[in-house]
C-alpha cells in the first residue's frame, strides 16, 4: 500500500501542500487550494498528524499553509512536533507516537477526523452517530467516515442510527390509518375528548377519537357532523363505550356510526362482545381483489384482562356472525369472510389508566398481550391473509420515557388519555383543566363508576382538591348494605342529603324518575318494583353529576369533582415543568404529542448505544 494513502487523512487540516518524506525513497508532495491550516489545527489538535507516524515506512509529515508549517518528524522510538512561522520555530516539543491499533478481526472503521461530536450529538435526531475505540481505549463518536481498514483506522463499536418519531412502533399502523406516527389520543367520554381535539390531531396528521361515552345520541351525531367538516383528508374516529344496563343504547349509536361512515372505533370497558361491537366490525368486511378479507371498519378494543383481549383477537363467534346473517345486518360473503378476520386490527393494553381501569401494571400486562397475540396468530393464520392485530399501549404514558420503554417492550403504538384533559382542545372547564395542571403523579384515587355502580366497577380519579372517590364510595357502602333508602338511618340521610346531594333523597329521585321515563320507561318500572333498584338509580344521580360539574367547572362544586385521571396526568406535570408546556394555556394536544414523540425518538437513540455497551450522557427528552 503506497504511502500517499495517508494524504486522505491529512485532507481534514485543509493545508495547500501536504508532504510525506519515507524512511526510505523520495519525498511525495500533494498541492492544494488550501487556506484553512491555522484553524483546522486549532480544532483537531495534533492527533491525527502524529497518527501518520504509527506507520514505520514515514520519517517525517509536513503541512504547510503560506507561512505557517507544522512537521512531525520520527526520533527514534518517539517523535518531535516542530511549528514554524515563516524562519521562526514556535513550538519543538518532545511528542509520544500514538500506538498501532492492535491487529484482529474488527470491524475497523475510518472517521474523518473533521467529523468528530461528543456525545451530546446522541440527543440530534437527524443525523446518525458511529462510535469508535479510540487508541487509549477511550469511546470517541463520529458522523462521517468509512467501514473497512485503512489509514486512521480505529475499531469501530457500534452505530447509532437516526431515529425520528416517525420510526418508532408499527410501520403499518401509519399506512393503514394513514398517520405519521404510532401515536393515539384516547376517547375520554364525556366529550372530555371533543370534536376540536379530534380535528386538531387529524390536522396534525395523528388519530384521536371522540369520547362519545355517557352522551345522548343528538351530541354524538352533532359531534360526528363536526368532525367531519373539520378533519379534512385525516384519521379519526368515535368511542363505543360499553353499557351493560343499556345495550340499546350501543346499537343506537353503532347504527349513528354506521350512517355517518365511522371507519373508526374505540371499543372501551368491554367485558366480552356484544352484537353491536360485531355487527359493527362485520358489516365493514370486503374481499380484496385477491379474495383476501379486507377491513374497512377497524376496531381498537381497550382491554386489560386477557380473556377479554381474546375474544377480540379472535374471529366473531359463529353464532354471533348466523344471527347477524339471519337479521340481515350483514351479507352472506361478508360471513364467509368473518371467520378469517379478527374482531380487533388494533387491541390497547390498557394499563393504570384513568377512567375505567384494573390498574395493572404495563411492563406485565403489554408482554403478556403480545404473547397472547401471536399464539393467536399462529393459530388462526393471520400473517397469510396479513390481518395480524396490533398491540397498543395505554396508561402511564405522560412522559418520553413512558412512550420509549412502550415502544421498547414491542407496542406497535402508545395512546395517551389523561395528558390530553389539560390542552386546549380538551371538552372540559378550565377549573378542571387547572387542577389537572397542579396533580403529581401519586394524587389518584379510585372511586365507583356510574355506569357500572351495581356490578362495583372502579374508575380511577384525581383525588388532588376532590373527594369523589371517598364520597362515591360512600354510597356504594349504604347500597351494598341497605335493600332499600328507608332503610338506612336518619343520620346517615341526612350527612348525606346535606353534604353530597344538597337536597331531600325523595326529591332527587322524582327528577331521577322524570328522566328515565324519557330514556328508558323499563328502568321506571324495575325501580318501582325493587327499591334497592331505585336506591341505585337515585345514588347514580350523584355519581353522573359530579363529572358534569366538572366539565362545566362548578365553583361550588369543586370537592365533588369526578376527573378521570391516571398517574401519567402528574408524571406529565413533573416532566412538563419549566418548559414551554408547563402552562395549560400552551397545552395543545398535537404539541403535547410532539413532545412525548420527540422526547421518546431522542431516548431510544440512548437505549442503542446503552444496548451496546457504550457510555451515554445524562437524559435529556426534551
Amino acid at each position: 500500500m503506497s504511502i500517499a494513502t495517508h494524504f486522505d487523512a491529512l485532507a481534514v487540516y485543509r493545508a495547500s501542500a501536504i508532504r510525506l518524506v519515507p524512511t526510505e525513497g523520495e519525498p511525495e508532495d500533494l498541492l492544494r487550494d488550501g487556506g484553512g491550516l491555522q484553524a483546522s489545527f486549532d480544532r483537531l489538535g495534533q492527533r491525527v498528524l502524529l497518527e501518520v507516524l504509527r506507520d514505520p515506512r514515514i520519517a517525517e509529515a509536513t503541512l504547510a499553509d503560506g507561512e505557517l508549517s507544522v512537521t512531525a518528524l520520527r526520533e527514534g522510538a518517539g517523535g518531535r512536533l516542530r511549528v514554524s512561522w515563516g524562519d521562526r520555530v514556535v513550538v519543538d516539543d518532545v511528542v509520544e507516537i500514538p500506538t498501532q491499533v492492535p491487529e484482529g478481526p474488527g470491524p475497523w472503521f475510518r472517521p474523518e477526523p473533521d467529523s468528530e461530536v461528543d456525545a451530546g450529538q446522541l440527543w440530534s435526531q437527524d443525523c446518525p452517530v458511529v462510535a469508535v475505540e479510540g487508541l487509549g481505549g477511550d469511546v470517541r463518536w463520529f458522523t462521517r467516515g468509512q467501514h473497512g481498514r485503512g489509514p486512521g483506522q480505529l475499531r469501530l463499536r457500534g452505530t447509532i442510527p437516526a431515529i425520528a418519531p416517525e420510526d418508532l412502533g408499527s410501520a403499518s399502523f401509519q399506512r393503514d390509518h394513514g398517520v405519521r406516527w404510532a401515536y393515539v389520543a384516547g376517547a375520554m367520554a364525556g366529550g372530555i375528548a371533543s370534536a376540536q381535539l379530534v380535528v386538531a390531531m387529524a390536522r396534525a396528521g395523528l388519530l384521536g377519537f371522540f369520547g362519545a361515552g355517557g352522551l345522548p345520541l343528538q351530541q354524538i351525531e352533532a359531534a360526528l357532523e363536526q368532525v367531519r367538516a373539520g378533519a379534512g383528508d385525516g384519521a379519526w374516529g368515535f368511542n363505543l363505550l360499553h353499557n351493560p344496563t343499556e345495550p340499546d343504547v350501543e346499537e343506537r349509536t353503532v347504527d349513528l356510526y354506521l350512517e355517518h361512515g365511522v371507519r373508526r372505533v374505540s371499543a372501551s370497558a368491554f367485558m366480552g362482545l356484544t352484537p353491536a361491537i360485531v355487527r359493527y366490525r362485520l358489516s365493514g368486511i370486503e374481499a380484496g381483489p385477491d379474495g383476501r378479507p379486507v377491513c374497512t371498519h377497524h376496531v381498537f378494543a381497550k382491554v386489560s384482562r386477557p380473556e377479554v383481549a381474546e375474544r377480540f383477537l379472535r374471529p366473531a363467534p359463529a353464532e354471533m356472525i348466523a344471527a347477524l346473517l339471519e337479521a340481515g345486518a350483514i351479507t352472506e360473503a361478508q360471513a364467509r369472510l368473518a371467520p378469517k378476520v379478527p374482531m380487533a386490527g388494533d387491541l390497547t393494553a390498557e394499563a393504570d389508566s384513568g377512567g375505567h381501569t384494573d390498574r395493572r401494571a404495563l411492563v406485565v400486562l403489554l408482554p403478556s398481550m403480545i404473547a397472547l397475540r401471536d399464539r393467536i396468530a399462529r393459530q388462526e393464520g393471520y400473517a397469510a391473509l396479513g390481518l395480524t392485530p396490533r398491540i397498543g399501549a395505554a396508561g402511564g404514558i405522560g412522559t418520553p420515557a413512558a412512550a420509549s420503554a412502550a415502544f421498547a417492550m414491542g407496542a406497535d403504538y402508545v395512546l395517551t388519555g389523561s395528558v390530553n384533559q389539560a390542552t386546549l382542545e380538551a371538552g372540559t372547564s378550565d377549573l378542571a383543566k387547572a387542577m389537572l395542571a397542579e396533580a403529581g403523579w401519586w394524587e389518584v384515587a379510585s372511586g365507583p363508576a356510574p355506569d357500572m355502580f351495581e356490578l362495583g366497577a372502579k374508575v380511577q380519579v384525581l383525588s388532588r382538591g376532590s373527594m369523589y372517590a371517598q364520597r362515591s364510595q360512600r354510597l356504594y357502602d349504604l347500597y351494598r348494605a341497605h335493600r332499600s333508602m328507608e332503610e338506612i338511618s336518619d343520620k346517615e340521610r341526612s350527612r348525606i342529603e346535606k353534604q353530597m346531594f344538597r337536597r331531600p333523597l325523595q326529591e332527587v329521585w322524582e327528577g331521577t324518575r322524570a328522566y328515565w321515563l324519557e330514556r328508558d320507561p323499563r328502568q321506571v318500572e324495575r325501580a318501582e318494583a325493587d327499591p334497592h333498584h331505585r336506591m341505585a338509580l337515585t345514588f347514580r344521580w350523584y355519581l353522573g353529576m359530579t363529572s358534569r360539574w366538572a366539565r362545566l367547572g362548578e365553583e361550588d362544586r369543586k370537592r365533588d369533582f369526578q376527573m378521570w385521571c391516571g398517574p401519567a396526568m402528574g408524571a406529565f406535570n413533573e416532566w412538563a415543568a419549566g418548559t414551554d408546556l408547563h402552562p395549560v394555556a400552551r397545552r395543545t394536544v398535537a404539541g403535547v404529542a410532539e413532545a412525548l414523540m420527540q422526547g421518546a425518538a431522542r431516548l431510544s437513540r440512548r437505549q442503542v448505544a446503552r444496548a451496546l455497551g457504550l457510555p451515554t450522557p445524562p437524559i435529556s427528552d426534551r
